[in-house]
């Protein structure tokens, strides 16, 4: 592939991009840039599912592990700091390869970020104390079109939204600004979508969040605790690690957190794959149960090529 043109991998947690990336990266002399809003936090490894040192080796990983949990970061910093990783990767003659299931980063990096004003601390916590369906009434109410587009499970997103509103009186919907021909870019021909049927999705998920509790996805949460988790609502956002937090005050008990990271996941899952669907133009790649990776690489290898025979 001659051109260095970016590649970009997204679809639902645990449905394989993070270790079908890395191949395709091996045969096309790419790098990886994470497109994932909770592994640039260090020290959050378990619950992330960040990849493996083998996966590392296979081809080198961009924001992965930038900020400490204790620190912010938007899409604002992701755009800005993806941008830069573009640069110096097609510098080096090689492909920039954008892979995960953040869509709103996604979104940023190709259309462009609202032109919002930063938070305002005192309002901030006036919107906290706010119940989410007080919040969602007020965004209904002055923004139709942003209440009917967001994540309305998300407070963060709300709080944000109406925030944004009342700092400004217009609709956060109309908030806009053109990144996209400073984001390096204009059109994204290989935006690419991993998908899975429902069953086997569920299946990996369950597995995925078994094998984190083994690894010792409580132990990692303590430890950040020590190193102020708490009090970064962003990170917290994180799935698995406010229900161990639960857990880890008495409010379940361990099967019962696990059960619960489980249906917090497939759920999310769900809302990842509404997202893209809705928000994006993706080329949908089905992966059959019991593919293996490698496969599944070849496929997004022969639909690159093909995008090539056919623009020529």
């Amino acid at each position: 592939m001659a051109s260095s043109q970016p590649i970009l991998l997204g679809g639902p947690t645990a449905v394989g991009k993070s270790e079908v990336a890395p191949l395709l990266a091996e045969k096309l002399s790419g790098e990886i840039i994470s497109v994932d809003s909770m592994q640039v936090y260090r020290g959050m490894e378990i619950g992330t599912a960040k990849p493996t040192a083998e996966q590392r080796a296979r081809a080198p990983h961009h924001l992965i592990d930038v900020v400490e949990v204790t620190e912010s970061f938007d899409a604002a910093q992701f755009v800005r700091l993806a941008r830069q990783a573009m640069t110096g990767i097609q510098a080096r003659g090689r492909i920039p390869i954008l892979c995960g299931g953040t869509g709103l980063y996604f979104k940023a990096l190709l259309e462009g970020l609202g032109e919002a004003p930063p938070a305002d601390a005192a309002l901030r916590a006036e919107l906290e104390a706010k119940a989410l369906a007080d919040l969602l009434r007020e965004l209904a109410e002055r923004d139709p079109v942003t209440y009917e587009k967001i994540d309305r499970q998300n407070p963060r997103r709300v709080i944000r939204a109406v925030e944004v509103i009342r700092l400004t009186g217009k609709p956060f919907s109309a908030q806009r600004a053109d990144w996209s021909r400073a984001s390096g870019i204009t059109h994204a021909p290989h935006f690419f979508g991993l998908s899975r049927t429902s069953d086997d999705l569920r299946k990996r998920i369950d597995l995925r969040v078994e094998a984190m509790f083994r690894r010792g996805l409580v132990a990692e949460t303590e430890a950040l605790l020590r190193r102020g988790l708490g009090e970064n609502k962003t990170a917290m956002q994180a799935l698995g690690y406010r229900q161990v937090i639960e857990h880890l005050r008495g409010v379940r008990s361990l099967s019962e957190t696990i059960e619960l990271v489980k249906i917090r996941t497939r759920q999310f899952a769900k809302r990842q794959m509404t997202w893209f669907r809705k928000h994006a133009r993706l080329h949908w790649i089905a992966i059959p149960t019991g593919e293996p990776a490698p496969l599944t690489a070849d496929q997004l290898l022969r639909e690159i090529s093909g995008y090539g025979e056919r623009a020529r």
